[in-house]
């Protein structure tokens, strides 16, 4: 609860210390002085004391929140930003997903035909080793099957 100047918070009033309560039967003056003198006032001497930093204090909290509050817009300004940014991102990948596609299958059939035409190739070099074997072979086996041909109608023509 906030007091004004110079009011003092109930309670404050009825919760006195034993000091302060002892205070108050003390001589003010000097012993035989006839002047006499009024009981010190701790709790108003207190709030005397308090009230201007408490308002400085006050004051101080204020700004903290107008600071606060500042912040949390800029904050919001900036996420909102940020999402708008984000949407415009997915957008444009979304836009040009059929241009990256064309792309990389472009690459995977060049890679493809690269692979057929070393593979077609080798299957040239493999053929043209066989064809190359079978012209050496060939005479050789050429001589072998016009014996086998010729024993073969000898035996015939032998037989009754």
């Amino acid at each position: 609860m906030r007091l004004g100047k110079g009011q003092t918070d109930q309670r404050e009033d009825l919760v006195m210390s034993l000091r302060d309560f002892l205070a108050r039967f003390r001589p003010t003056g000097t012993p035989g002085a006839t002047v006499t003198g009024v009981p010190a006032d701790r709790a108003a001497e207190r709030a005397a004391e308090l009230e201007p930093p408490l308002a400085r204090l006050a004051d101080v909290q204020r700004e903290a929140a107008r600071i606060r509050a500042a912040a949390d817009r800029e904050a919001e300004a900036v996420r909102q930003s940020a999402a708008r940014q984000a949407a415009e991102i997915v957008t444009a990948a979304r836009a040009r997903v059929p241009q990256v596609r064309q792309e990389a299958s472009v690459s995977v059939r060049r890679a493809a035909r690269g692979e057929v035409r070393e593979i077609r190739s080798a299957g040239d070099r493999a053929a043209s080793r066989v064809r190359e074997r079978a012209r050496e072979r060939m005479p050789a086996l050429i001589d072998r099957v016009v014996a086998d041909a010729l024993r073969f109608t000898d035996r015939a023509e032998g037989a009754p």
